[in-house]
């Protein structure tokens, strides 16, 4: 997730919910934003002032007649901020905001707001569920404001429903959403991601070291962009990314299907998956065990098959094919090669081996080279951001 430099209003009322906001504000600290607190009265009952002050190296606006700010400190506040979160929401305060009622230093400050605002209730599942919540709601989001639907399941008042506060992360993906150009809307986007394993046997298997960061940064970004995303993914230990359709596969053959059966509908197809390139010729249905006398054990190994250059022979004119190279040397040889040998639009390749940018790093530094002879470097960054800069030279290509 990438906020840099991005001013971000983050209000807190006062539910049990509330210190969940410290984690959001840590999250947003990391990407990068400058984060501004405002919270009401009922929230320092959950979490205390300075907690926040010292998390966001801010004062905290919750008091509009404090001596030591400016009496028009909201208002400045409000007409720097790039957007405005409110988690949790309470069904108190989505009621003034809804009929513009300001007072106290949240609400105030929420009435002078220009930027895209997010609300995220939390409360009772009875009291979310009312009819009077519910219409402020709809209020609320036909004036525009973004309304992220609260989670189902236990909450502290014993009630099992609708009403718990989504997980930091996910709504910092939903702001990062939010905030991110449209671009890529209306587009069909198909990624593969993370490795394949090729069983040898009940619990052994060939497969690689990719852990799937860099293709799931990508179908995260897409989808922030506006895309209509299907990932194909291997095994991996990643949650799939918010409003991505993800398919699991394991082996090469089932990765191909999976990417074959999606690919006539997909404007831009962006192969990340490291898929193993040989199977064991036999795959024993019953584990191969030791015996006293064995030193050794012969694997034999078949190629599998090459679902980048499959996808290449087979793509149509208006489709743009990106494929993935990870190299130990000669990396522009291997790049141009590739993009020959297998028709493809655009190449991302890097070298591996370094702990910056090798597969289980949450850093990549790639070149990217393109049919048409360009190249551009991405110089060493988060993954997300490489993610970014990726779909730009898509973009640009692409159309």
């Amino acid at each position: 997730m990438n906020l840099k430099d991005k001013q971000i209003l983050l209000g807190v009322t006062g539910g049990i919910a509330a210190y969940k906001s410290v984690e959001l504000l840590r999250l947003l600290k990391k990407a990068g934003a400058n984060v501004t607190v405002a919270m009401t009265e009922a929230a320092g009952h959950f979490v205390g002032k300075t907690t926040f002050e010292v998390l966001s190296e801010n004062p905290v606006l919750s008091d509009l007649w404090n001596d030591t700010q400016s009496s028009v400190t909201h208002i400045d506040v409000a007409a720097r901020s790039d957007a405005a979160v409110v988690a949790p929401a309470t069904a108190n305060c989505i009621g003034k905001l809804a009929h513009g009622i300001a007072d106290d230093a949240l609400t105030t400050t929420m009435l002078a707001l220009t930027c895209p605002v997010m609300i995220c209730p939390s409360m009772n599942t009875d009291m979310y569920q009312n009819i009077r919540v519910q219409e402020n709601l709809d209020i609320l989001e036909r004036t525009g404001m973004h309304i992220v639907d609260p989670d189902s399941g236990a909450l502290a008042c014993k009630t099992v429903g609708a009403g718990r506060l989504p997980e930091p992360w996910f709504i910092l993906d939903r702001l990062c959403a939010l905030l991110a150009k449209k671009d890529f809307k209306d587009k069909k986007v198909l990624i593969s991601a993370g490795p394949t394993v090729e069983a040898i046997d009940p619990v052994r298997y060939v497969s690689n070291h990719s852990s799937g960061k860099m293709g799931y940064a990508v179908a995260r970004a897409a989808e922030n962009r506006g895309a209509k995303v299907t990932l194909v993914s291997g095994p991996v230990n990643l949650e799939a990314p918010v409003g991505v359709d993800r398919i699991s596969v394991e082996s090469c053959n089932q990765m191909a299907n999976a990417m074959f059966d999606n690919l006539k509908d997909a404007d831009i197809i962006i192969k990340v998956a490291a898929v193993a390139d040989y199977r064991p010729v036999n795959q024993e249905n019953k584990k191969i065990k030791k015996t006293s006398d064995s030193t050794s054990l012969t694997l034999t190994l078949t190629e599998n098959q090459d679902i980048l250059k499959t996808i290449g022979q087979s793509k149509r004119d208006d489709q743009f094919l990106v494929g993935f190279a990870a190299e130990t040397n000669d990396l522009e040889t291997h790049a141009l090669a590739k993009i020959k040998k297998k028709n493809l639009d655009m190449i991302a390749a890097n070298l591996v081996g370094g702990k910056e940018s090798g597969f289980k790093a949450d850093t990549n530094k790639v070149k990217l080279f393109s049919r048409d002879g360009s190249v551009k470097d991405i110089p060493l960054m988060d993954k997300s951001e490489v993610a970014h800069r990726l779909l730009d030279a898509i973009l640009s290509k692409a159309g």
